[in-house]
């Protein structure tokens, strides 16, 4: 049976790095996983004990398509309480994960052939996403000067129908300033451009707050998840911002490609945002966390890379050590039993000379696999 050219899209390498990992554990090898992109906490108790009650009296059935409204209202209050942003709820969409959000920003602001730009390094499935559904992604090489997010001058004259960045980012973790934020959506807005921000690990910050693009415009689209602070990877919901008269365009294609985000997941996803203690429980630990990978990384020969600013990342050029990431991450984990991704995941041009550790998961492992790999690198 044929394919369609549209499901021609590269697979997501970390997911192939993470079915080693598990052949290798399998085998009886115990591995440590700087490859995954999820926290290593669940859900908070106050999620799951809340979805436990709801399934004595409720049947969870479809919700309308932009979710339930106690969750969109919440939502909407968060952001008058982390950005002083006064926010319509009418304007928040609950959506199937972030993924399910971005098929739906993708769909509500783009025709076939359109071209749209992502940074580079940046999260891979953008590139895929909009492959698969008949635009064009346009790689902006970022550059070290700018903390590897993009810039105006990246852009100027491509006629780009969209511009998609993430700020804290993955790989890098680093984040746009207000001025930087600024700058961009002007010159977006300037040229016809839509401005589609991924704020999903906002949250997840160290020395100072991230800046969410409704701060500063009503007309830009914006994306985040409970999957990375509220640590619900598995449970497969998000949401979106659309101004105003977007709002029933993208309702008409939610109606019609998932119906709605799963029932459970809302319920969750409602309680997890008044589960503050434990949140911030799991952010002592990624500071922790941080400050060992910020250190370990260093002495294990690892030296070339900026301080993440948000996120659980750290992106590092290894140039120096190797010319083939793919080949290099293999090496590590056959000798060194940790797992770490290829940074051709997130720039195909560039990305075979650098690796995104993540330090996500517990205090204990960061500190075995930092061991791991200062090991490693000493007899190599």
């Amino acid at each position: 049976m044929r394919t369609s050219k549209r499901s021609d899209v590269d697979p997501f390498i970390v997911m192939d790095v993470m079915q080693a990992a598990a052949k290798a554990e399998a085998a009886g090898a115990h591995i440590i996983h700087m490859e995954v992109g999820q926290p290593g906490t669940g859900a908070p108790r106050g999620a799951v004990q809340a979805l436990g009650r709801a399934m004595e009296t409720d049947s969870l059935g479809y919700t309308v398509a932009l979710g339930l409204p106690e969750l969109r209202a919440r939502i909407a209050r968060m952001y008058g309480d982390w950005y002083n942003v006064d926010l319509n709820p009418d304007r928040v969409v609950i959506t199937p994960g972030s993924s399910g959000a971005f098929i739906l920003a993708f769909t509500a602001l783009f025709d076939t052939g359109d071209r749209v730009g992502i940074g580079a390094p940046g999260y891979p499935s953008y590139r895929q996403i909009l492959s698969a559904l008949g635009f064009a992604p346009v790689d902006l090489p970022t550059s070290l000067e700018n903390r590897l997010q993009p810039v105006p001058a990246d852009f100027v004259g491509m006629d780009l129908a969209g511009l998609m960045v993430a700020s804290p980012a993955n790989p890098t973790g680093t984040m746009l300033d207000r001025g930087a934020m600024t700058a961009l959506i002007d010159a977006c807005a300037e040229a016809g451009t839509s401005f589609i921000s991924d704020e999903i690990y906002h949250g997840i910050e160290y020395e100072k707050k991230a800046v969410s693009a409704l701060e500063i415009t009503d007309e830009v689209y914006v994306i985040n998840s409970f999957s990375k602070y509220f640590s619900m990877t598995g449970w497969r919901v998000g949401w979106m911002v659309v101004p105003e008269d977007h709002v029933r365009v993208v309702e008409r294609i939610a109606q019609n490609m998932f119906i709605c985000a799963p029932h459970a997941s809302q319920i969750a996803a409602l309680a997890a945002m008044d589960c503050d203690d434990e949140l911030q429980g799991n952010m002592d630990v990624y500071r922790a966390n941080r400050a060992l990978m910020l250190e370990g990384l260093k002495d294990a020969g690892f030296t070339s890379f900026a301080p993440p600013d948000g996120a659980f990342y750290v992106y590092a050029d290894v140039s120096d050590l190797t010319q083939d990431s793919l080949s290099f991450a293999a090496e590590i984990l056959e000798k060194a039993k940790v797992s770490v991704t290829p940074g051709l995941d997130f720039d195909p041009v560039r990305g075979a000379t650098t690796l995104r550790f993540s330090y996500a998961r517990a205090t204990e492992d960061i500190r075995e696999g930092l061991a791991r790999l200062k090991a490693f690198m000493a007899a190599r």
